[in-house]
């Protein structure tokens, strides 16, 4: 802790200094709501339905064209990177069902 500021250690060897208050919002609990919104910002055309009983625990269906051809693995890596930092955060866990239109029957 520096004075009203902390340093965080950021994946990828960063460092950045945070004020007290940004991190209480960094901290606050996240609805399925908004983390469908982070997704879809992400991924605009996807059809995201994100569900939750406790508000840290997640489950994301998210139907997307941006899926095709890639494997499971890739298609989640793109979810995790919408949602950035919040993961492991605010965001304690979440079940990923990635899918194209097609896989969906929504083709």
């Amino acid at each position: 802790m520096l004075g009203n500021y902390r340093r965080e250690y950021l994946p990828g060897g960063r460092w950045e200094l945070r004020t007290v208050a940004t991190e209480r919002l960094i901290s606050a609990a996240m609805n399925p709501e908004q983390i469908a919104q982070l997704i879809r910002a992400a991924l605009p055309e996807a059809q995201v339905r994100v569900e939750s009983d406790d508000n840290t625990h997640f489950a994301a269906r998210v139907v997307s064209r941006e899926f095709t051809g890639k494997r499971s693995i890739a298609r989640h890596q793109l979810i995790y990177k919408a949602l950035g930092e919040r993961m492991g955060r605010e965001i304690h866990a979440l079940s990923i069902e990635a899918l194209t239109p097609e896989e969906s029957g929504q083709s």
